[in-house]
């Protein structure tokens, strides 16, 4: 009886090994579309966002972000309905948290800086005076490498891992040395690195 018991055990272990795996790997095919959507939304809006603000106007466009997340979103909820269907699983559910959460911060960041950019809010009231934007933009870079770096992780994809790592530690670091609408461009690279490349290479090797 108390083998049978053990068997049973062992059997449900290795059933629940097999799902997280599947999971893993459904993910991992199903992640290369919204990787590069997003990456490209992300490169887009960077590059449009640091425009305005050179010849425009300043600082007060970074409010376009808020649409960023809205057309982000949209095209997201688009893709979900033409791709293979997931059904609800903890894989999932943690990579969702993941971006739920970093979406979260980074939404109200750029909401409390644009708030600032178009004098909504005292830049004093919120942080001091030696703190410039670029250490804002740095911050975003690094919750966004870390981010894609945990997906990876969490999908077993070593790619995604890499460049989640030399997204966010170089867009941290990069963001430090540039001012003004130039750190959006580092924003722009962050993306193109973190988010498309990694889409691309998942893609074509789905394609074989």
């Amino acid at each position: 009886m108390e083998e049978n018991n053990n068997l049973t055990a062992e059997r449900s272990l290795e059933i629940i090994r097999e799902s997280i795996e599947r999971s893993q790997r459904t993910m991992n095919k199903n992640s290369a579309i919204p990787l590069i959507w997003w990456g490209l939304c992300v490169v887009l809006f960077s590059l449009f966002i640091a425009y305005l603000w050179k010849n425009h106007g300043g600082p007060a466009w970074n409010m376009l972000w808020a649409v960023l997340w809205l057309v982000g979103y949209a095209g997201n909820w688009i893709i979900d309905k033409h791709r293979e269907n997931i059904p609800t699983t903890f894989v999932g559910k943690v990579i969702g948290h993941v971006w739920s959460t970093f979406g979260v911060f980074c939404c109200g960041m750029g909401m409390i800086l644009g708030f600032i950019g178009c004098g909504m809010l005292p830049m004093e009231l919120i942080m001091p005076k030696v703190c410039v934007f670029g250490c804002i933009t740095s911050i975003i870079s690094l919750c966004f490498g870390m981010g894609t770096t945990i997906t990876g992780l969490v999908i077993r994809n070593r790619t995604i891992q890499v460049c989640g790592l030399l997204a966010g530690l170089g867009g941290f670091f990069g963001a430090l040395h540039f001012t003004g609408h130039a750190q959006l461009y580092v924003m722009a690279a962050v993306a193109l690195i973190g988010l498309i490349v990694p889409g691309v290479t998942i893609f074509m090797q789905n394609q074989k």
